[in-house]
């Protein structure tokens, strides 16, 4: 895939004749439009490196809390599951609980994503064939 900068401009440039005291009729004139890789307002588009800047920074901010996190909750305290009982670190415990907890959302959320693709596709097809159906 190409960055949206690296691609030509999707509308031919708009021409424009006019007529000037030297009496030069039918000169034609590119109107003005933005530069590639500007918006129509003249800023700077944004691209998939860009968005990839973000989320590296955002990231690094998050491992960043992450350490403060454990840093600060290093202390063993007990833990009494189904029976089982154990000694683990207080960060470690909380950070796995919430593990079990994102797998637990994004399960049923993969599954559900699943079946829309194949409703889609399904419908896709179906609306492919209408025409010849006619």
């Amino acid at each position: 895939m190409t960055d949206p900068i690296d691609q030509p401009p999707s509308e031919p440039p708009v021409i424009s004749t006019s007529t000037g005291d030297n009496g030069d009729a039918g000169r034609q004139v590119a109107a003005e439009r933005p530069a590639p890789g500007l918006d129509p307002q003249g800023r700077v588009r944004g691209s998939r490196v860009s968005g990839v800047w973000i989320g590296l920074i955002g990231t690094a901010l998050f491992l960043l809390v992450l350490i403060i996190f454990i840093a600060q909750n290093s202390r063993q305290v007990p833990l009494h599951f189904l029976g089982w009982h154990g000694q683990f670190s207080l960060a470690l415990t909380i950070l796995l609980s919430a593990a079990i907890g994102l797998l637990l959302v994004a399960i049923p959320g993969s599954l559900r994503i699943v079946q829309l693709r194949r409703a889609l596709r399904k419908n896709a097809i179906q609306e492919r064939s209408w025409p010849n159906d006619r």
